[in-house]
């Protein structure tokens, strides 16, 4: 009776907590179906992972599952820890994307300033805006040469300086970028005065906003890695026990099936409680 009151309260938690987890992104299947495949897409442009095709990663994704719910069937033969290692390695390729994400979004966000300085020295020093941009292959920081790189092979190519900036905004998927390369655009349409002007001051912004969240990120940071190493510490453990053959078989009954069961569902919402509370603001693309 107790194990059943207590499942009653994890799916009433879990029903509670659903709507804050898993918001509501669509009336329609298709829609939602959509918007999934393009919340990946932009994740994996977000990492840098563009030319990657969706199918591939999800085909890795699943070859990864299925390898390390081999190796734990090998290892422990618990068909409930199997199952739960296999949905983790599931999700991995998803965390790692993510964690690869946030790391290149630190790293633009350190050098955009200097890029805005270097577009604005260009500038003044008389050169068309296009080729103020296209000089960023060379004088810009190094993490956002490629992608300028690939605009001055594109604007020779076409001459067209709105398309090929839509495209450079599409490789570096980041929203200062977006708010740039939109200034670049509407300053070469209707000309204007002000345009230095405008790129000093969003370089200024950045980098305030820079060193305020750096600030934030290393007092959290030990905060967030205790969370996840108290949420990891559990199945390591688990892990061992099932190594051995008693442990083994007290775990392949129902009960022990039901308390893995219970203790996965809470690892992962401890897990997404703790990365929504430690989560900061993140600027979005209004002009992608």
């Amino acid at each position: 009776m107790a194990i059943v009151l207590g499942c009653l309260l994890g799916v009433g938690l879990l029903l509670v907590g659903s709507p804050w987890l898993w918001p509501r992104r669509g009336d329609s299947p298709t829609r939602g179906r959509a918007g999934i495949t393009a919340r990946m897409r932009l994740r994996l442009g977000r990492a840098g992972l563009d030319r990657l095709p969706l199918s591939a990663f999800v085909a890795g994704s699943v070859l990864v599952a299925v390898t390390i719910a081999a190796l734990a069937q090998a290892t422990v033969s618990v068909a409930a820890l199997t199952l739960g290692l296999g949905l983790t390695g599931l999700v991995l390729p998803w965390l790692l994307v993510g964690w690869r994400a946030n790391a290149r979004a630190r790293a633009h966000r350190a050098v955009w300033p200097d890029a805005v300085d270097q577009l604005v020295s260009a500038v003044r020093s008389g050169l068309a805006l296009p080729d103020a941009v296209s000089a960023l292959a060379t004088a810009g920081p190094e993490a956002t040469r490629p992608a300028f790189a690939a605009f001055e092979r594109d604007y020779r190519a076409t001459g067209a300086f709105s398309s090929c900036a839509d495209r450079l905004k599409e490789r570096l998927a980041d929203p200062v970028a977006d708010r740039i390369l939109e200034t670049a655009k509407m300053a070469r349409d209707v000309g204007g005065t002000e345009l230095t002007a405008v790129l000093k001051a969003l370089a200024s912004g950045l980098r305030e906003d820079a060193a305020i969240r750096a600030e934030i990120e290393a007092r959290q940071s030990w905060v967030v890695n205790a969370a996840r190493l108290g949420v990891a510490a559990p199945w390591i453990v688990l892990v061992l026990l099932a190594t051995r053959p008693e442990a083994a078989a007290a775990y392949n009954t129902p009960t022990g099936t039901m308390v893995i069961a219970c203790g996965l569902i809470v690892s992962v919402m401890a897990y997404r409680v703790m990365v929504a509370l430690g989560r900061l603001p993140r600027e979005k693309r209004w002009f992608a």
